[in-house]
Order: structure tokens, then C-alpha cells, then sequence
């Protein structure tokens, strides 16, 4: 008797994951239509508690609303601007870097081949070419202007969000089977989700604030542009960081020197210790319920799925899936493989 339920249950566990595979098929493909979607939704999460806040002030939640998105606007297109300027200047000076490369490559020829690794500096400053770079940071430009649209669209979309919260929870509760079990379970994965947004985007500002400053201290050229990318990058768990370093350091090694380029690691690595490695810890406190191996992981897969928004998002985003499996009896067995067992 126990062969045909072992069969059976095989073949739900095929099917389970064939209807699986087919509904990521199905978000890959419309990622263009879902990753601003989620974008939209995780930004109106960010500004919900300041909305709340302004309407415990008495302000009405449309003028709260309002204010905040004109806030935004504002500062968005001033940073559009400043960023277009230092983007031109950028390409002005790309051309530099291949004359510059020369000297520091003909240095580190004699260290390579003593170690038995043949290189030609001529052969290699073939595969430099400075028009290919000025080409990308021209379209990076010209999409600049067209994203505006794009943007504004997603702000429409945060405002609409917003509005509709007070009236969410009710008609979440006329749908559910369970509204109890279901509203808690949602608050939770609100409340997760919105203090780590909230607190990494503080974070976040502040990193880039930093870096910013330390690289415009040392007079380095487009200190804006890699204090923005550090910000950027730093929603990314684990390898964000890493990356916002790589372009500076390189920049300052070509065209000032090693020494200056070991001053300007150093900086960064202060910035990732006290930031990455004492503060953000302090202030998420306990952590949040996933272990460092998924984190890396979502991190793959979210990218995989969404592309660079999904990386930006991956750790909220495995968040509400640990949460959902766990209310239900199938799931809570993959959430405890999700979890960090060494905080439960």
C-alpha cells in the first residue's frame, strides 16, 4: 500500500516544481513590467512611515504625500544635473587613461615575467580602447534624459500606493481564508522589510556621504560620481562595498600612483569596517532571521531573476518569501533552511 502514495507524492512534488519553474520563467520574462512594480512598492514601504508621521503631525495624507514626492523630485533632478556634468567631464578625460596606463604597465612587465607570465604592454594597450568607454558613458548620458519619464512614472505609481494604504488592510481581510493568521503575517513582513529598508538606505546615505567626502579631501577627480556609486552599490549584501571601491582605486593608481591608490583603499576599508562591519550590525540588532550563505545566494538568484533591481532587493525580497513559507505547513520546512539557526 505505501508504493502508490509514494508515487503520488512524487508526482506532486513534480508537478509542485514544474508549476515553479514555469511562474519564474513566466517573472523573467516580464521583468520589465514587474521589476518597476516592485520597485515602486518597496519605495512607497520606505516613505510609509514618514507619510504616518506627517499625518500624526495633522498634515492631511495627500499634502504629506504630496510633499514628499515634490521633495524628491527636486532632489532628483538636482542630482541628474550634477551627475550629467561630472559624466561629461568624465568622458572629456577618458582618453587620458590609455597614456597613462603605459607607464604603470611597463613597471609591473619585468614582475610578470619573472614569474613566467608573458605579457606585451603593446599587445595589451590594443585591447584598451577609450572610444568604447566614451561610447557607453555618452549613452549613459543620453539615458539620463529618457529615464525621467520612466522615473516619473514609478513616483506615480509610489503615490497611488500610498494613498491606498489605509484602505489596504480591509480589503486584505475580505479575501483571506484565515484574515488573522494572515494580517499578522503580513504585518510581520511589513515591519521586517520597512526597518531594514529604512535603516540600509540611512546607511546607505551615509556610506556614500563618507566615501564622498574622503575621496574629495584627497582631491580625487569625480568624487561624486564614486561617492553615488557607493551608495548605490551598498544595497547590495556582501560584494556592494567591494565593487564601489574597484573604480576609484583604479582611477587614482593610473593617474596618481600605488601610494595614493593605498590611501584611498585604506579609506575604504575604515568605511566598510565601521559601516558594514560595527554600525549596520548595532543597528539591525538581532539580524534578520536569514543565514549568510542565503544571503549570498539570494543575491545570485534575485539578479538572475530581476536583473541589477532584484540584486538591490534581494535581501527584503527573501525576507517576505521566509515569511510566507513559514505560514504554511509544506514551507516552514524550507523557511528553517533559510533561517540563521544560531539566532532562533
Amino acid at each position: 500500500m505505501a508504493k502508490p502514495i509514494i508515487t503520488l507524492n512524487g508526482l506532486k512534488i513534480v508537478i509542485m516544481l514544474g508549476m515553479l519553474v514555469i511562474i519564474l520563467a513566466g517573472i523573467r520574462f516580464a521583468a520589465d513590467i514587474i521589476v518597476p512594480f516592485i520597485l515602486a512598492l518597496f519605495i512607497a514601504v520606505i516613505l510609509n512611515p514618514l507619510v504616518q508621521r506627517l499625518v500624526r503631525l495633522r498634515v492631511p495624507r495627500v499634502l504629506a504625500i504630496s510633499l514628499l514626492i515634490t521633495v524628491i523630485i527636486l532632489a532628483m533632478v538636482l542630482l541628474v544635473a550634477y551627475l550629467g556634468t561630472s559624466l561629461n567631464e568624465l568622458a572629456r578625460t577618458l582618453p587620458q587613461y590609455r597614456s597613462s596606463l603605459v607607464v604603470p604597465l611597463q613597471h609591473i612587465e619585468p614582475w610578470l615575467q619573472r614569474a613566467g607570465i608573458e605579457v606585451s604592454v603593446e599587445e595589451l594597450l590594443k585591447y584598451i580602447d577609450p572610444n568604447a568607454a566614451m561610447t557607453l558613458v555618452t549613452a549613459l548620458l543620453s539615458q539620463l534624459s529618457s529615464a525621467m519619464t520612466s522615473i516619473f512614472l514609478l513616483l506615480l505609481t509610489v503615490v497611488f500606493m500610498l494613498i491606498e494604504v489605509p484602505q489596504l488592510p480591509i480589503k486584505l481581510q475580505q479575501v483571506m481564508s484565515r484574515p488573522v493568521e494572515g494580517m499578522v503575517a503580513i504585518q510581520r513582513a511589513l515591519d521586517s522589510v520597512s526597518r531594514y529598508l529604512v535603516l540600509k538606505t540611512a546607511i546607505s546615505i551615509v556610506t556614500g556621504l563618507v566615501a564622498w567626502a574622503m575621496l574629495a579631501a584627497l582631491d580625487v577627480r569625480f568624487a561624486f560620481v564614486w561617492g553615488l556609486l557607493a551608495f548605490a552599490l551598498n544595497y547590495i549584501p556582501n560584494i556592494g562595498s567591494v565593487l564601489a571601491a574597484i573604480p576609484p582605486i583604479a582611477q587614482v593608481l593610473v593617474f596618481s600612483g600605488l601610494y595614493d591608490a593605498l590611501i584611498v583603499l585604506t579609506g575604504y576599508l575604515v568605511i566598510n569596517l565601521v559601516f558594514g562591519n560595527i554600525l549596520e550590525p548595532r543597528m539591525m540588532g538581532r539580524g534578520l532571521g536569514l543565514s549568510t550563505l542565503v544571503v549570498f545566494l539570494s543575491l545570485i538568484f534575485w539578479g538572475w531573476l530581476l536583473g541589477p533591481v532584484g540584486m538591490l532587493l534581494s535581501v527584503p525580497l527573501t525576507i517576505i518569501v521566509k515569511i510566507a513559507l513559514e505560514q504554511t505547513a509544506g514551507g516552514q520546512s524550507i523557511a528553517v533552511l533559510l533561517s540563521d539557526v544560531s539566532q532562533r
